[in-house]
């Protein structure tokens, strides 16, 4: 492994994978499957010498990823850290994610839906696919992708979960686009 600095931060994508790992591995109906999510967000953390910790707040559970050297014979003392804001938490469960996640659920599927009206079926396709990988994996409306969340949606979850024609495809590129001009025009 290669040496650490100290004081490293966790990556944007970083944080975007393990969040994904953490959701799909919660999901897993088998646990061989959750197990392997878990073994990889692990590696991830570990290559950047960060653990994982979670913390029930209130009605929810919150995934708190936080430097190694924190923590000392199971135990982490925050009020003994000089830099807590390397830390990152990520809201897994609580009382307003169902509405939440409905909401956003809601305006990517509109705006699929106007693709598909406005421009035929393969962009229409495209465009529910990366609404169901933005809401069920990121639980955030399509044109906030970041890009490494397209580019996971590209190379991984459209390739393997949207089961995509040749003309989707070739189309994927523009339809992705056409999804993003739909967004801005109902800002």
């Amino acid at each position: 492994m290669a040496e650490r600095e100290h004081g490293e931060t966790l990556r944007e994508e970083e944080i975007s994978r393990v969040e994904r790992l953490t959701r799909l591995a919660r999901a897993a109906v088998d646990e061989d499957e959750a197990a392997a999510y878990r073994e990889e967000r692990a590696a991830i953390l570990a290559n950047r010498g960060f653990d994982t910790r979670l913390r029930e707040e209130g009605e929810g559970e919150v995934l708190v990823l936080h430097p190694e050297e924190w923590e000392v014979e199971g135990t982490i003392r925050p009020e003994r850290i000089e830099e807590i804001d390397r830390a990152v938490e990520i809201r897994l469960t609580g009382a307003a994610d169902p509405e939440d996640w409905a909401s956003v659920e809601a305006h990517n599927r509109a705006l699929a839906k106007r693709v598909r009206a406005n421009y035929g079926e393969v962009h229409g396709e495209n465009a529910e696919a990366f609404a169901d990988f933005m809401s069920n994996h990121y639980a955030r409306r399509v044109e906030t992708a970041s890009e490494h969340e397209r580019e996971e949606f590209l190379t991984d979850y459209f390739v393997r979960n949207a089961w995509p024609s040749t003309d989707q495809r070739a189309a994927i590129e523009r339809s992705l686009a056409l999804v993003i001009e739909a967004a801005k025009e109902t800002e």
